[in-house]
């Protein structure tokens, strides 16, 4: 039986770095969920930015769940060596990408949140971008499956 090549050491060193970022991606949009208001407060989050927040239209909540929960599972996926962690990746970078779009081009959301949100924005997009180009890449050399 074939196992295909051996895992590389980054693999797991990506893939549990990965799950540890994304999993505060899926705690904070389960505590928004749960908790609402009082968990954007205790983020510091003044009353015209909850109220933005509260006034997103349910797809964007949806877009959200599938860009945390994809990036938790991609990360998953790629500690267990599956090719299914390159479209799951690609879905969550869609979700996000989908995200910004309707926060700086379909709302008012950029004038709303803290002037240097747009630095952890690209953060998450350069993570989101990176996992993708990462699985994929580990797709190529035959090391998921």
């Amino acid at each position: 039986m074939t196992t295909g090549p051996k895992t590389p050491w980054h693999l797991w060193v990506v893939g549990v770095l990965g799950i540890a970022w994304n999993a505060f991606g899926c705690w904070d949009y389960t505590m928004t969920e749960l908790k609402g208001e009082e968990h954007l407060r205790a983020f510091g989050m003044t009353d015209p930015q909850i109220t933005y927040f509260n006034a997103m239209p349910a797809w964007v909540t949806a877009v959200w769940a599938i860009g945390v929960w994809g990036g938790l599972l991609g990360c998953i996926l790629l500690l267990v060596r599956r090719k299914w962690a390159v479209p799951v990746f690609g879905a969550s970078l869609a979700a996000y990408v989908m995200s910004l779009v309707y926060t700086y081009l379909l709302s008012d959301g950029g004038s709303v949140m803290p002037e240097g949100t747009w630095i952890m924005q690209v953060v998450i997009l350069a993570g989101c971008v990176f996992f993708l180009w990462y699985a994929w890449t580990m797709g190529k050399r035959g090391v998921l499956r």
